[in-house]
């Protein structure tokens, strides 16, 4: 698992449409493992989402790390079908191999982390204080950002991620 200040592992992994995404080469990524099913994960979405949109600078990726063959509804075309239904501001990334989730240390859906232009995990944890409160609207994931964009470093830069367990292949 990667701690903060580390630098963050390189990936590319395919989107719903079959194109693949890495990490800005040279700016702010928000590297957001999710999923289809988990209730936190949908109730922080809208909230995420949002924060993709509000935040152009910034390169948003949604991964799903879930274990398909145990929970058909994060397959591949799961995924696909739920893209095409919801409005997604972000790429939907599938890890199938799990080696991208196990790299980082994902533990939970949603599990977020934020690495600089320099490539260096910044923040790592929850999108804000509670799943069920849409007024919070992703505060601790903003406040890392804001500080980010401001060269400055977050003021927390770690909060307990909080989610379903990711789903781990057996």
């Amino acid at each position: 698992m990667i701690a903060i200040g580390d630098s963050a592992p390189g990936f590319a992994l395919p989107d719903t449409d079959g194109v693949d995404h890495s990490p800005a080469d040279d700016g702010i990524t928000a590297v957001v493992f999710t999923c289809n099913h988990c209730p936190y994960a949908l109730a922080w979405h809208d909230r995420l989402t949002q924060a993709a949109r509000d935040y152009p600078d910034v390169r948003f990726l949604a991964i799903n790390p879930n274990d398909s063959e145990r929970y058909p509804g994060d397959s591949y075309e799961a995924m696909q079908e739920r893209v095409a239904q919801e409005d997604w501001t972000m790429p939907y990334l599938r890890d199938e191999s799990q080696d991208v989730a196990r790299a980082y240390g994902a533990q939970t859906t949603p599990d977020i982390f934020v690495i600089d232009g320099d490539g260096r995990l910044r923040y790592r944890g929850a999108p804000d204080a509670d799943h069920n409160d849409p007024a919070l609207n992703a505060a601790w994931l903003r406040e890392a950002l804001d500080a980010l964009l401001e060269g400055e470093e977050p003021a927390r830069p770690e909060t307990p991620p909080k989610g379903c367990s990711v789903k781990w292949k057996q």
